[in-house]
C-alpha cells in the first residue's frame, strides 16, 4: 500500500532558522522523514553543514530555507530605499498616509557631526515639519467640507474615513530624513545580498544599519550571514560611473513626464503563442506561426481567455511575461516611494534631488497654503543646495515627497497590469494613480488586442486626476 501523504510544519519557534535550511536540504540525500533529520541536528552540526556546503561550494539555494523575520525601527525614508531594495523579500512600513509625524521623527546624518553645515540641515528639517504640523489643519478643515459626515457617523468613524484624505496632501511636506518602522520577512540568501549592498552604500546611515541587522540577524543565523562585507564592485562602479555621467550636462526640464520608450511590437503574438505552445504540442515556432496566420477572432479569444475573465484579486497566468516595456519616468518623491514596492521589475531611478521641480497639490491651493508650500519647498531647495556642495547623498534628506524624480521602469505585461490594477483603484494615492493611469494608457496604445482587457480604474484618467488633483505639477525654482 502506498504510504499517505504527510504535511505538518517545521516549527521555527521549536528548531532554529538554519537547522529548518538543513533539514530541508538534507532531502534530497536522505531517505528519513523532515522530522527524523531536524531531531538529529544540532546548532553545531547545522553550522557545519553551512560552512561546507553554503559557503564552501556554493550551495546557497540552501539558505533560502532560513527565513528571519526582522524590525527595523527608526530608519530614514531615504534609507529605506536601499534596505527594500531586494526583490525576494517582504516589506511593511510605516505609512504617510494614515500616521502623523512629529518634529522629532527624522535622522540627523553622521556625516554632518561637528560640521558648518549641520545648523542649516537642522533648521531645514525642522522647517519643513514645522510646515506640515501648520498645514495639517487647514487641509483637514479643506477635506471636512469636501467629505462631510454621513448621517449617524461617530465623529472617530469620520476622522478615520477622512484622515488618509488631508494626510495623503500633507505628506507632500515630509523630506526624506523622515523615520520610518520597517518589517521585513526575508531569507538568509537574500539577506546576504541585501546586507552586502547596504553595507556598500555611501551614505553612512544605511551602512550602520546594515551592520546592526547584520548582528541582530546573526543570532539566529550565525553562518549564512556572517560573511555579508561590502562588495568593491558596487562601490567602484558607482565611483566611475558618476565621474563618467559628470561629462554630460544635465538637462533640468523634463520633455515629457511618461515616455513609453520600447516595447517589443511583436508582444501579443509572442503571449499568445506562449499560452498556445503551454498546452499544445508544437515547439515554438510552429506555435508563433498559427498565431500569426490565425483569423482575428481566435486572436481575440486566446485574448480574452488570458485576461479577459479575471477577478479582482486574481493573478494571471505567467505567458504574459513574454513582453516588455520601458517608461522613462519623472514623478513625485512620495509616488515613488509607493512605486518601489513593486519590485517585479526592474526600477533605476536617479538621485532625490530639487533639479526637477516640485508638484504643487490643488488642495493645498484651496487650502491657502499656496505661498506656505512654496517658501517650504524653497527652504529646501536652498539647503540643497548649499549641502550638495558637500555631499549630494546628505543633500538628499532634505528633499522633500513633492520633489519630482526621473526613474526608468522596465516591466511585462503581467506585473503591468498588477500595479495598474492595484494603483489606480479608488482607495491608491492620486500621485501614483496618475502615473499608473497614463502607463496603462500608453501600453493599450501599443497593446490594442489586450487593450480592452487591462484592468485600469475605468472612472478617471491621467488627465482628469491631474486637473482635480494638482494646482502644477512640475514648479521650477528660479535661481
Amino acid at each position: 500500500m502506498p504510504p499517505k501523504r504527510q504535511v505538518y510544519l517545521l516549527d521555527p519557534k521549536n528548531l532554529p532558522p538554519e537547522t529548518i535550511a538543513v533539514t530541508f536540504a538534507k532531502t534530497s540525500r536522505s531517505p528519513q522523514r523532515f522530522s527524523e533529520i531536524a531531531a538529529e541536528l544540532t546548532d553545531e552540526k547545522s553550522a557545519e553543514f553551512h560552512e561546507k556546503w553554503v559557503v564552501g561550494y556554493g550551495h546557497a539555494s540552501v539558505a533560502e530555507h532560513a527565513v528571519l523575520h526582522i524590525a527595523v525601527e527608526n530608519i530614514s525614508r531615504l534609507a529605506v530605499e536601499s534596505l527594500e531594495s531586494c526583490r525576494l523579500a517582504s516589506y511593511t512600513e510605516k505609512s504617510t498616509r494614515y500616521q502623523k509625524w512629529t518634529k522629532e521623527d527624522y535622522h540627523l546624518p553622521a556625516e554632518l557631526e561637528d560640521h558648518p553645515l549641520k545648523s542649516l540641515y537642522e533648521d531645514t528639517v525642522l522647517g519643513l515639519f514645522q510646515a506640515y504640523e501648520e498645514a495639517l489643519p487647514h487641509v483637514r478643515a479643506l477635506i471636512q467640507q469636501q467629505h462631510p459626515a454621513r448621517e449617524g457617523e461617530s465623529e472617530t468613524a469620520w476622522e478615520r474615513r477622512i484622515r488618509s484624505k488631508y494626510v495623503d496632501v500633507a505628506r507632500f511636506y515630509l523630506p526624506a530624513a523622515a523615520l520610518a518602522n520597517v518589517g521585513v520577512t526575508i531569507n538568509a540568501r537574500a539577506l546576504e545580498h541585501t546586507l552586502s549592498k547596504m553595507l556598500s552604500h555611501p551614505l553612512r546611515e544605511v551602512r550602520q544599519a546594515g551592520e546592526e541587522i547584520k548582528s541582530v540577524a546573526q543570532a539566529c543565523v550565525p553562518t549564512l550571514v556572517k560573511y555579508a562585507n561590502p562588495l568593491p564592485y558596487l562601490q567602484n562602479s558607482r565611483q566611475q560611473l558618476q565621474k563618467l555621467a559628470q561629462q554630460f550636462s544635465p538637462d533640468s526640464v523634463p520633455a515629457d513626464w511618461c515616455r513609453l520608450i520600447f516595447w517589443d511590437a511583436e508582444a501579443e503574438e509572442h503571449i499568445l503563442a506562449a499560452a498556445l505552445y503551454r498546452f499544445a504540442s508544437l515547439d515554438y515556432a510552429q506555435c508563433l506561426l498559427a498565431i500569426k496566420q490565425a483569423d482575428p477572432a481566435l486572436r481575440r479569444q486566446i485574448a480574452e481567455t488570458l485576461l479577459g475573465s479575471l477577478e479582482k484579486h486574481t493573478i494571471p497566468l505567467r505567458e504574459l511575461e513574454y513582453s516588455s516595456f520601458t517608461f522613462d519616468l519623472v514623478l513625485d518623491q512620495g509616488a515613488y516611494f509607493e512605486l518601489k514596492r513593486h519590485r517585479m521589475m526592474t526600477q533605476t531611478p536617479q538621485p532625490l534631488s530639487t533639479h526637477l521641480g516640485y508638484a504643487l497639490p490643488r488642495a493645498i491651493v484651496l487650502a491657502g497654503l499656496e505661498d506656505h508650500f512654496r517658501q517650504a519647498m524653497r527652504m529646501a531647495h536652498r539647503a540643497y543646495q548649499q549641502l550638495t556642495a558637500f555631499n549630494h547623498e546628505v543633500a538628499a534628506y532634505v528633499v522633500p515627497n513633492a520633489y519630482n524624480r526621473r526613474v526608468l521602469l522596465q516591466m511585462n505585461l503581467r506585473s503591468a497590469d498588477h500595479l495598474i490594477s492595484l494603483r489606480s483603484a479608488d482607495n491608491a494615492h492620486f500621485s501614483l494613480r496618475r502615473v499608473v493611469q497614463r502607463i496603462a494608457e500608453q501600453i493599450k496604445q501599443v497593446m490594442p488586442l489586450f487593450a480592452p482587457f487591462l484592468r485600469n480604474n475605468p472612472a478617471e484618467t491621467w488627465q482628469s486626476i491631474q486637473q482635480n488633483y494638482f494646482q502644477e505639477t512640475c514648479v521650477m525654482i528660479e535661481e
